[in-house]
């Protein structure tokens, strides 16, 4: 097995940015280059903003290229707990977002130009459980009811049609979820903010940024010192310990991902017959997906561990076993790529932006949203640094903090057992 991700060994050459001397005065310092900070180059600088955007490894080698591929609408939250939170309103607002971050990554891959294969083909969430195709009911009601958003019930006798698997109880159908080739959206991102001037510094690592008395910033990286009118922290789950007032802000998991070897158009179309994006109902959930090339792409928080080489592998083995539950005709299927990556979670579960008492913009916790959120956000923060916060949908809402957390979450093998046994008997 592979321990490369998938998305970027199939993506094409990435040219070397790294290197370069960087440029001591600038608009705006974007720091990490995944799709927050490459949404976020690009809108400032269609703004005529000079950006200097800085990346501690190479663009795309965090969650940006690390994640299923899938641009899904909807939060992690339920509707009615949203509303109970934030109001009526505020929550259909935060919602819709979630459909408006789709729009945004299908405008740009129109815009630019970006060949990765973004399909329209829909999420089916899929009950585990027979209870949980009654909650996929009341979640139908109340996403009509609340905020006017139309899905389709599937239920166990139709789900042959969807998914060649009898391990569920029905679904939910969402039609307007995407699928994309997430790594070449991340290198015609890369290719759209140089064009429009972008200076993209790789293997230059952020290591402090402070304010100076004149109000303006020194960015300090491994290159040089940057001096910049604003800075934006672009790192989410990759935030460093240079930056523990960022890392406080969420708690990162682990989530792991298998790629099989090409299944062929006949059992590639038995398995998931009209290549939606499934994701299942569980607490410690699975999500699944073909590839381009009619793989199956599997993922899951396998083992609440952090991901490296050793780990990826212990995960992949039992990403295989849980896949072939799911799937007995995959029992003989080779597995060719396994990797691992980490996704951000504040302790609300939605998506937090804003600007720090020092006067640093962020972005960070999208909870598995990644893909269009990250990219969204980016469009949202630019506007906000040009002067309009009010078009932030989360603005003025502080991500919650965590009891007794420093940034290093010594809790999560208690929390997976915790939620592993909710799956087990609920």
């Amino acid at each position: 097995m592979k321990t490369i991700p998938y998305w970027i060994e199939t993506a094409g050459a990435f040219p070397d940015r790294s290197g370069k001397p960087v440029t001591e005065d600038t608009d705006l310092v974007v720091v990490g280059a995944g799709l927050t900070g490459l949404s976020t180059a690009l809108h400032s600088a269609r703004k005529g903003a000079r950006v200097t955007l800085v990346e501690k490894g190479q663009i795309g080698s965090g969650a940006s290229a690390r994640n299923g591929g899938m641009a899904n609408l909807g939060f992690t939250i339920g509707v009615r707990q949203a509303i109970r939170r934030y109001g009526l309103e505020r929550a259909g607002e935060i919602y819709n977002s979630y459909g408006e971050a789709v729009d945004t990554v299908e405008r740009l891959v129109n815009e630019e130009s970006i060949d990765c294969q973004f399909r329209r083909v829909g999420r089916l969430g899929v009950a585990s459980r027979p209870a949980h195709f009654e909650a996929k009911k009341a979640q139908q009601r109340d996403l009509a009811q609340y905020f006017g958003h139309e899905t389709t019930l599937v239920g166990k006798s139709e789900l042959r049609s969807e998914i060649g698997s009898d391990a569920y109880h029905g679904g939910l159908l969402d039609p307007f979820s995407a699928a994309l080739h997430v790594g070449r959206f991340v290198r015609g991102m890369a290719e759209a903010c140089e064009r429009t001037g972008v200076e993209i510094h790789e293997r230059n690592a952020a290591i402090g940024v402070r304010r100076t008395a004149a109000g303006r910033f020194e960015v300090s990286t491994e290159r040089g010192v940057i001096r910049a009118g604003q800075v934006m922290m672009a790192t989410d789950a990759y935030t460093d310990k240079n930056f523990p007032w960022l890392r406080r802000q969420q708690v990162c998991l682990g989530s792991f991902i298998i790629v099989t070897e090409p299944l062929g158009e006949e059992l590639a179309r038995d398995i998931i017959p009209k290549a939606r994006l499934i994701v299942d109902s569980n607490q410690v959930c699975h999500y699944f997906r073909l590839t381009p090339d009619n793989r199956l792409l599997f993922g899951g928080r396998a083992r609440f561990a952090p991901s490296d080489p050793t780990s990826d592998k212990k995960s992949g083995q039992v990403l295989f076993r849980e896949m072939c539950e799911i799937f007995p005709q995959l029992s003989r299927t080779k597995i060719e790529y396994v990797w691992g990556g980490s996704v951000g979670f504040a302790m609300d579960r939605i998506v937090h932006a804003g600007q720090t008492d020092d006067g640093v913009y962020y972005s960070l916790g999208y909870a598995g949203h990644g893909v269009q959120m990250a990219t969204h956000m980016g469009q949202v923060m630019a506007e906000v640094m040009d002067g309009h916060p009010e078009v932030s949908p989360v603005r003025d809402i502080a991500p919650p903090r965590i009891p007794l957390y420093n940034g290093t979450a010594w809790f999560l093998p208690f929390a997976g057992a915790y939620y592993k046994t909710l799956d087990r008997i609920r």
